[in-house]
């Protein structure tokens, strides 16, 4: 909760107002929001060093103070009675306390809200396995994973352990039970609470990031006996997971995880935001790779060179690059030319794909 400072009351508020995705309290300069992608300095006086420090004090509670004092670095989750929650980084700037917070909307949004594929659908309602949601920090991975799990909570009655750091959105029991467990509060680890959580009859097994060797091979077993297992990763598309998942692993280990993880693998869903022509908000652009006996073929043979093509002509399956995905949106008239040009991953091959509705 907000401690009785009125102006980050007053900041995190005016950032729901506005539809921020982000606020930045930063030394020598005002409040900061990013909308739409777009950073949008407010328009007020320049923030001193001690008025950000006392905003960000005034939230912490003594352990948290504590901890951030001994270690420098603080994640945590904020709530506003009633209203948006916020996810927080406290971190040290040139000896200047600082913060950025990312807004998280109390509204879990539907699949049809986001408009995802009807492919990530039928990946959401598979009943073991693992299915990967990649993409850099800012791309919405939290909030198609929330959207995932909802669709679940509404469909199946199963038990869903959820491991975050910190807790975003928070679920209200439908047809299932979801357990939120939140690392450093709840437990000590996400390896240490994945292992255990596969004694808590789980069904449903969500991983908020998989950062190390031992909870991504945790969350393989986890795949390998029978669950379904949910997990984000900090990496662009579908061959740079596939890669960086083997390479964790020191290599006489390598060739035991191709063919675990070509066993277990759906699919990964890899996302950016391209802010749409109406100048309001921004849409997801999913590149899709399944799992087709070619792609598990590929993992285990060290074909991962090869990944990129099965997207690409893969389309009967499901599967999409973000070049086609762009050129959809495009065609729809979401985004502009320039922006799908801006986003694409092969400039020479998106051109000719919209050569024929070229302005």
């Amino acid at each position: 909760m907000v401690g009785n400072n009125s102006l980050l009351r007053e900041l995190l508020l005016l950032s729901i107002q506005e539809n921020a995705s982000d606020l930045h309290l930063t030394e020598k300069s005002p409040a900061i929001f990013r909308i739409d992608g777009r950073l949008i300095a407010l328009k007020k006086d320049v923030l001193t060093c001690e008025q950000i420090k006392e905003m960000i004090y005034s939230m912490l509670s003594e352990t948290q103070r504590a901890k951030f004092e001994e270690e420098k670095e603080l994640d945590l989750s904020l709530a506003l009675t009633g209203m948006d929650r916020f996810r927080v980084n406290v971190h040290i700037q040139r000896g200047s306390v600082e913060a950025a917070f990312r807004r998280i909307s109390l509204n879990i949004p539907s699949m049809d809200d986001l408009h995802l594929p009807s492919v990530i659908v039928d990946l959401a309602r598979k009943q073991n396995g693992l299915v990967l949601i990649t993409g850099p920090t800012g791309t919405g991975k939290t909030t198609t994973l929330a959207s995932m799990i909802n669709l679940i909570n509404t469909e199946r009655t199963c038990v869903i352990m959820c491991i975050e750091d910190p807790i975003e959105y928070i679920f209200t029991n439908k047809k299932s039970i979801i357990k939120q467990r939140e690392v450093y509060r709840d437990t000590n680890s996400f390896a240490e609470a994945l292992k255990r959580c596969l004694r808590q009859d789980p069904d449903v097994i969500v991983v908020g990031e998989m950062r190390d060797l031992e909870t991504i091979g945790t969350a393989l077993t986890a795949a390998e006996t029978g669950h379904l297992v949910l997990a984000t990763l900090h990496t662009p598309d579908a061959p740079q997971t596939i890669e960086r998942i083997i390479d964790v692993f020191p290599p006489y280990q390598q060739q035991q995880v191709r063919l675990q993880l070509s066993s277990v693998l759906q699919g990964v869903i890899s996302q950016k935001l391209a802010p749409k022509k109406s100048g309001k908000g921004r849409i997801m652009v999913p590149e899709i790779m399944l799992a087709t006996a070619g792609v598990r073929n590929m993992i285990r043979e060290r074909a991962v060179e090869q990944l990129r093509t099965a997207i690409q002509t893969g389309g009967q399956f499901g599967m999409r690059t973000f070049d086609k995905s762009l050129k959809e949106l495009y065609d729809k008239d979401i985004i502009t030319y320039q922006t799908a040009l801006s986003m694409a991953t092969n400039v020479k091959e998106l051109e000719t794909l919209m050569s024929r509705s070229n302005p």
